[in-house]
């Protein structure tokens, strides 16, 4: 499922039920096991809304369940794992107030798992359901869980071609074209600093395991700002980075500067300047961006709210986990993210920041902005930037995600 559809869903969710999460309210309740053709069927009925990860461990096999914020309620009965590919089901405490359960495994099995909300006489309940090929059996008895957890042997770290997806990242280099961008005293076009730089971020995170790049253009040419969001979510990106290196009204303005959106006005003077000078008149309905079209108004409203509240608070984390990177390259115009209403920024569910790598209309930043060095020396700080973000923010099933469970599973006891 594409990210931005699992948000989507994620959002209908929670407007539906508008169930706010507490990490000391849920508990677990009761397991129920049952087969049905070739899946088996494990069901946790919980006390209300839960937040969980799933992971799998080789030799042995194993499958982990971490639920966050929840307890377990007494003790479960024996489930009846005869002639299922679970050997035994253990679990005990994890974290701070969490849960762990482990699912000993004879054999691999394909994983899914999901959550459902109160629907009748049922609570919320956490599903697992593992796919087999194994033969034909009676039909499993209602029963169930838990052994102690049990301390093992942390189990190495095995790639085996892993089908874990990679980070898309859509870098954007600004103007182009028709359109210059800003030009310095001595003719330095916008347009041709940050070409070079964009292209350089792209080839070291093609570099990079666990990440991917597309370029939103790899030439002399011009794209609207609405085809730029457009070719960010026509890739599913996970981080949308607009590089530019303007001029600004004060020539002693100096300085790298990171910006992000705002649906509230401009945090100062400079990023007004900046995000009019950008925007012109290609503005962005970021309404029909979520596929909102078939919903009721008033939903679609919330969903788009909350859409782009989550959007923007990611944005300023990762904006200030770039500009900390940038600050040992170049000097900083701003020592904090600044926010105004970019139009190329507009994109509700897909993180994305706007970079001044420098301003051209100062004599000193030009001089550096067109050497080859300074601009590697940009690309790299950019780059740092981002992978410290997504190695505190790994996206669900990619690379980076699987790389730090398996290193935390080694380290736990599990």
């Amino acid at each position: 499922m594409h990210r931005r559809q699992m948000l989507l869903n994620m959002l209908l969710a929670s407007a539906a039920f508008a169930l706010p999460f507490s990490v000391n309210a849920a508990q677990i309740r009761n397991a129920r096991l049952w087969r049905s053709d070739n899946k088996l069927r494990l069901v946790f009925d919980l006390s209300g809304p839960v937040q969980y990860k799933t992971f799998t461990l080789s030799a042995p096999e194993r499958i982990i369940i971490d639920v966050s914020g929840a307890r377990l309620e007494g003790n479960f009965p024996e489930l009846a794992l005869e002639n299922t590919p679970i050997k035994a089901i253990r679990s005990g405490h994890f974290g701070q107030g969490d849960t762990r359960i482990v699912l000993d495994l004879a054999s691999p099995v394909q994983l899914n798992s999901f959550l459902l909300g109160p629907e009748g006489s049922q609570g919320n309940r956490l599903v697992i359901d593992l796919g087999h090929e194994a033969v034909a059996h009676p039909p499993v008895q209602l029963a169930a869980v838990a052994a102690p957890l049990m301390k093992e042997p942390p189990a190495p770290v095995i790639d085996k071609n892993h089908p874990k997806r990679d980070i898309m990242v859509v870098v954007d280099a600004g103007h182009g074209g028709k359109d210059p961008g800003a030009i310095g005293s001595k003719g330095e076009r916008e347009k041709d600093v940050v070409l070079s730089i964009a292209q350089l971020l792209a080839k070291r995170l093609k570099r990079e395991k666990g990440f991917d790049v597309r370029l939103v253009r790899n030439d002399d040419f011009f794209v609207p700002l609405r085809k730029r969001v457009d070719i960010a979510r026509k890739y599913n990106a996970d981080m949308f980075i607009s590089v530019h290196a303007d001029a600004a009204p004060r020539l002693t303005a100096s300085g790298a500067s990171v910006f992000a959106l705002s649906e509230n006005g401009a945090t100062s003077a400079t990023a007004r300047f900046m995000a009019q000078r950008e925007n012109g008149a290609d503005l962005i309905g970021a309404t029909s961006l979520l596929n909102l079209k078939d919903k009721d108004p008033m939903l679609a409203g919330v969903i788009l709210d909350m859409s782009m509240n989550a959007t923007i608070a990611a944005s300023l984390q990762l904006g200030h986990t770039v500009l900390g990177s940038l600050e040992g390259v170049t000097t900083l115009h701003q020592k904090r993210v600044e926010q105004a209403g970019f139009a190329v920024l507009k994109s509700p569910d897909v993180p994305s920041i706007l970079v001044e790598t420098g301003f051209i209309s100062n004599s000193r930043d030009s001089q550096r902005l067109v050497t080859a060095r300074h601009q590697q020396a940009v690309a790299d700080g950019l780059f740092d930037g981002m992978k410290t973000y997504f190695e505190r923010n790994p996206p669900a099933g990619s690379f980076i995600a699987w790389r730090q469970e398996q290193k935390a599973a080694e380290q736990a006891v599990v």
